[in-house]
This record gives C-alpha cells, structure tokens and sequence, in this order.
C-alpha cells in the first residue's frame, strides 16, 4: 500500500497517486503544475497554505488507501 508523511515531496505524491490532485486542489493547492511545488514537501506546502500538514497527510493517506482497495474516497 501506497503511504505518504508529511517530508514526502508533492511529486513524489502525484507521481504515485496521481488522482489524488483534487485533494491538494481542495485545499487550495492550485500550483501543483508549477516546478517549484514538485520540489516542495507536503509539510512546506501546507505551511504556506495555512494547512495542519499532520492532519492532511492523514486524509490524503486515507483517501490513497480508499482509492487503492477500490473504495469510493471522500474529498
């Protein structure tokens, strides 16, 4: 199973759990296309954001987890 923390850089993410981008959109993440956000962890993102980044890796694990065991995953 695909498990993220919050020292996981954003693309590693996308690029393992593509789908999950409307997560990070939904929080307001809407520069995942740009160079730097690739680079970024999930913690220096949710700090600009304004985001607990303790609290979204836990969503963003759940939902990675739903998705893999074919569960319909709440946003």
């Amino acid at each position: 199973m695909t498990e993220f923390n919050k020292d996981t850089l954003i693309g590693e993410v996308l690029a393992k759990a593509p789908y999950a981008q409307g997560l990070f959109m939904s929080i307001g993440m809407h520069c995942l296309g740009c160079g730097m956000s690739a680079m970024e962890t999930i913690e220096e993102a949710c700090d600009v954001h304004g985001v607990e980044s303790d609290i979204f890796v836990e969503v963003l694990n759940r939902y990675v987890r739903d998705y893999e065991e074919g569960r319909p995953a709440e946003e």
